[in-house]
């Protein structure tokens, strides 16, 4: 057996992320479904890992110490870039579809509830296998799995976590452009022909505060990006203060959470004295860099070899989310938004972070629009929601399926 201390494990996830880029590079699939360089190069660490342990019994053992600290630093990110003015500016539409958003995180929850006592599992497996991970991602899925762990007794939850989020990825980019294509050919008469004649969409303007966007290079100076962390680690510090308040009561909520609300409020309250305050671009380029090595120590991390009994069952569990939200998509989404084009853009938009994540979201609008034309609506709503929005609001809805009584007491 190896162990690695704090340093060799940054050390060994930083190759990790490196090798992620490789491979995604070298491997076009994996660039066609979005797959981030942290999951590729994590999963081939814990893969590696897993035969190493199987055939040679030899194990390998990271000290992750940092790991929650970094899923911290992300969500304090994701909190800093949201301004309630430019979440504003999305109009009815935001709202509208946010709505649309929070109906099917029920039913997600519910058909993985379902499913998993249907086959005799853990009900939080069904949970983990829901909103949690295919709507929340791996960060999401990461946090709660940690909580699962600590305050349900469900071991393994976080491994599972991170196979469900990784699944769920792939499942996100294969359904979100076949469903896009079986509406606008159902619809096509009725499209706007000038819009479908247009051989040059329009693209997303917004780069400089979008994490659909890592690969974009950012200008950033010394000053900006030290105001950033001092900004992350007060959200942080404040954060970890009122979940330890609230823990044990019925208000209790992931140490996440709260951070993510302290950022919010941080960010709101600098923007009415200053615009310049927070400088976005360099809230964006620390946010992505927390998670990637929070993602890379996440999944190298992985002990896969205690998933072999729930490997099945889960694949199961996927599969029927993944036809749920297929369905969902074509005869909710795309009817609320306008049955026309940008019904179908954010219908598969919502393919892609209802299963995998934002830039999955992304990356099915585009090849929508890259064929059929346009969807301003679109392309400024969706990032919205899918950012940030439904890490908001998922946290609602856990949390009252978690009241139910099918679901173990704390501790038990």
């Amino acid at each position: 057996m190896i162990s690695f201390d704090v340093y060799g494990t940054m050390v060994m996830a930083c190759l990790t992320l490196l090798l992620g880029r490789v491979v995604v590079a070298k491997i076009p699939a994996l660039d066609k479904f979005t797959i981030p360089s942290p999951v590729a190069g994590g999963l081939i660490v814990a893969f590696t890992i897993l035969i190493l342990k199987s055939f040679f019994d030899f194990e390998i053992k990271f000290d992750t110490v940092l790991q929650t600290p970094l899923m911290l630093m992300f969500f304090a990110t994701i909190g800093l870039n949201a301004n309630f003015k430019s979440l504003l500016s999305g109009g009815l539409s935001l709202v509208i579809f946010l709505v649309v958003v929070v109906v099917f995180l029920i039913i997600q929850n519910s058909v993985g509830v379902g499913l998993a006592s249907l086959l005799g599992l853990d009900p939080l497996m069904g949970l983990l296998a829901g909103s949690i991970t295919l709507a929340g991602g791996h960060g999401t899925g990461a946090a709660w799995g940690t909580t699962f762990a600590q305050k349900y007794g469900f071991t393994n939850a976080t491994e599972l976590a991170m196979a469900c989020a990784t699944f769920g990825l792939v499942l996100g980019g294969l359904v979100g452009g076949p469903v896009a294509r079986f509406l606008l050919r159902k619809r096509q008469p009725k499209l706007d022909s000038s819009i479908l004649d247009d051989p040059k969409p329009e693209e997303a303007s917004d780069d400089s505060t979008a994490f659909e966007q890592p690969r974009a290079s950012r200008r950033i100076t010394s000053r900006a990006l030290l105001e950033t962390i001092t900004m992350i680690l007060i959200s942080i510090t404040l954060g970890i203060i009122i979940s330890d308040a609230l823990d044990g009561t019925k208000f209790a909520l992931p140490t996440f959470v709260c951070v993510l609300f302290v950022a919010v409020i941080i960010n709101n309250v600098l923007s009415l004295i200053s615009d310049q305050i927070i400088f976005e671009r360099s809230v964006s380029l620390v946010g992505n860099v927390s998670l990637s090595l929070f993602l890379a120590l996440a999944l190298m991390s992985l002990k896969l070899w205690e998933l072999k009994s729930l490997a099945i069952p889960m694949i199961i569990i996927l599969a029927v989310q993944a036809c749920f939200m297929a369905l969902y998509a074509i005869f909710v989404t795309y009817n609320v938004m306008g049955r026309n084009l940008d019904g179908a853009v954010f219908a598969a938009g919502h393919c892609g972070f209802g299963l995998g994540a934002t830039p999955t979201a992304i990356a099915n609008m585009q090849a929508v629009t890259e064929r059929f034309g346009p969807s301003k609506k679109a392309f400024l709503v969706v990032p919205m929601v899918g950012a940030f929005f439904i890490d908001l609001v998922n946290v609602i809805v856990i949390k009252v399926f978690l009241m139910l009584p099918i679901f173990p007491a704390i501790g038990a």
